[in-house]
């Protein structure tokens, strides 16, 4: 009877941790500086990664990608687009692509051989890909929504002290996480995202996690903040306490061009 119970309670906790890897979510961020006078090319170019990236969907080893443009997008302030990419797999996340000429062959027959490498050539000249980052899901808020193109969304880039890694991530989402709620059923807000670095991480490291405010429109982001907000003395001792643990490091406004899934 005893040992019957120990196989229940085992197979329960197998079935809990399946269940609960499988709603992992894991993400590859890159920003991608473009000059100006090539705008028109990167995004034709990224037209062309579409198809691979729909491709890899179907495969099985990609969730969905994300293409955004990011404001302020000047050339002499940071990054003009940004890509992400969706996972359930940290392994998915870091693995090799293998064959990408012959992919990109698959999903663009008509192109010749040649033609597909010269676009895949033509990548590297239409855009500097600056920054990659690794990172894994730890939190989201309860929402459904679907990211139509024309979605906004503030990606706040944080930097956090190892030590107080546990702590902040406590703030965000036992504090935080229930604020955000009530804005999106109060139509403030449309998701909200926590991530945290997977790599690059270290002492050096620009930043350690990053929060993802997404909302329908700019009309919507900025009802948050012109709504007059009251915190009790409790919820203002735990807003100044979660906020010390971290620095905010740049907050990038962005704009949803593609997306694919």
């Amino acid at each position: 009877m005893i040992m019957k119970k120990l196989l229940m309670i085992l197979t329960m906790t197998l079935l809990f941790s399946n269940a609960f890897a499988q709603n992992k979510s894991f993400a590859v961020i890159e920003f991608m500086k473009v000059d100006a006078s090539q705008d028109a090319e990167y995004l034709e170019t990224e037209n062309f990664w579409e198809k691979i990236h729909k491709q890899r969907i179907k495969d099985g080893n990609l969730k969905s990608w994300e293409l955004w443009t990011l404001k302020p997008g000047g050339e002499d302030q940071g990054y003009q687009y940004l890509t992400i990419s969706i996972y359930d797999d940290r392994v998915k996340m870091f693995a090799d692509w293998g064959d990408i000429a012959g992919l990109a062959q698959k999903v663009h027959p008509k192109l010749s051989k040649e033609e597909v490498l010269q676009k895949l050539e033509n990548t590297d000249k239409s855009r500097d890909l600056a920054v990659r980052y690794y990172l894994e899901q730890l939190d989201k808020t309860d929402d459904h929504y679907k990211y139509p193109v024309g979605t906004v969304a503030t990606i706040t880039m944080m930097k956090v002290n190892s030590n107080n890694f546990s702590a902040y991530e406590k703030a965000e989402i036992e504090f935080f996480k229930p604020m955000h709620q009530d804005e999106i059923e109060n139509d403030q807000r449309s998701s909200w995202k926590l991530y945290r670095f997977v790599s690059p991480t270290g002492s050096d490291t620009y930043a350690s996690h990053i929060t993802m405010n997404v909302y329908k429109d700019y009309a919507q982001v900025f009802s948050v903040q012109d709504d007059d907000v009251t915190l009790t003395e409790d919820q203002q001792k735990s807003f100044d306490e979660g906020i010390s643990l971290r620095e905010m490091k740049y907050v990038h406004m962005a704009t949803l061009l593609k997306k694919t899934e």
